[in-house]
């Protein structure tokens, strides 16, 4: 079955609205907004690399809060334990019964702040519950729920106790990207709101998190011609033998991207993917997966610089409607 014209417009309204009503609380901020629900909405997670004070905790509130979800904030220290983060189980001496005790992972939508603290035993208690939507404890599994949105945050600026995130954690995020600073229009409405220090209390849900789950199975009935397909794993192919490369975009990567684009699609109306729903979300879905041989980084090469050579070297298919 595939997503029809009327449905697809349906899912476009649905989404400016919960966009609309995200950035009531995250001012100025509107592509950053659609690229967190797109990300929720295609079962991804989110990295943003941001200085502190940017709004961070805000988006994260305010996706909760438009969907009717949960939300929960983690702050990733050194001494932070993996059981810290899912759970733990617990016996129980008047029921003689072990009892799981749910973590703060358990929620609809997770702000791990400052992951790159944590040590990577803990950063490694996020792989499963990332790929898979659940927790294995003492070999009981735990399903979170639909929908499940990680946004991690990492400081870029101070780098001192800090430890790298590996490169399977790194390909467990749908997308990276980054909140930045708003313009003078926008600081200026914070400014004036200062004195609610949780904008987002205010929000009126839009949808229930069971409206967004079956957002999410409708997304995946967006139509992707095979040429795109066939475009889409011939750019991963380049990065992969881009001689600046020490490791391209894995089949992981190549797949997100197409996930990422049916939903992309859908938020603007269509029930068709189109190249340039590919060549405009490349950028999040993929720098992060790479890799850059280290000469080449030291003589000044970026992932972004090669993506984009990548881009303009490779022909994208023509544009076509699917048939009805």
């Amino acid at each position: 079955m595939t997503m029809t014209p009327e449905q697809a417009t349906w899912f476009a309204g649905t989404f400016d609205r919960l966009t609309q009503n995200v950035g009531l609380a995250v001012l100025g901020k509107d592509h950053v907004v659609r690229l967190a629900l797109m990300a929720m909405i295609a079962e991804g997670h989110v990295l943003l690399e941001d200085a502190p004070g940017t709004g961070k905790t805000s988006l994260a509130k305010a996706i909760a809060a438009t969907v009717q979800g949960t939300s929960q904030r983690i702050q990733f220290t050194p001494d932070l334990l993996p059981s810290d983060v899912t759970g733990v189980t617990i016996y129980d001496q008047d029921t003689r019964t072990f009892d799981f005790h749910k973590g703060p992972i358990f929620a609809s939508i997770v702000l791990a702040d400052e992951i790159n603290r944590a040590s990577p035993k803990t950063q490694s208690a996020l792989l499963e519950v990332m790929e898979e939507s659940r927790v294995s404890v003492d070999g009981v599994a735990h399903e979170v729920g639909r929908p499940f949105l990680v946004i991690a945050t990492q400081n870029p600026i101070e780098q001192a106790g800090t430890y790298r995130l590996p490169e399977a954690q790194l390909d467990r995020f749908l997308i990276k990207t980054s909140i930045g600073y708003p313009d003078l229009a926008s600081a200026e409405q914070i400014l004036a709101g200062s004195a609610n220090r949780n904008p987002s209390s205010g929000l009126s849900p839009v949808i229930t998190t069971s409206a967004v789950a079956d957002m999410a199975d409708l997304a995946a009935t967006v139509h992707v011609d095979p040429a795109i397909l066939r475009y889409t794993a011939q750019l991963a192919e380049e990065t992969r033998s881009a001689p600046e490369s020490r490791l391209g975009v894995s089949v992981r990567g190549a797949m997100a991207l197409i996930r990422a684009a049916k939903v992309w699609a859908a938020s603007q109306g269509r029930h068709f993917v189109l190249p340039d729903d590919i060549k405009e979300l490349a950028g999040p879905v993929w720098t992060h997966r790479f890799v850059l041989d280290a000469e080449a980084e030291f003589s000044g090469a970026t992932a972004e610089g090669v993506l984009a050579r990548v881009l303009a070297d490779v022909a994208a298919p023509q544009s076509r409607q699917p048939a009805a």
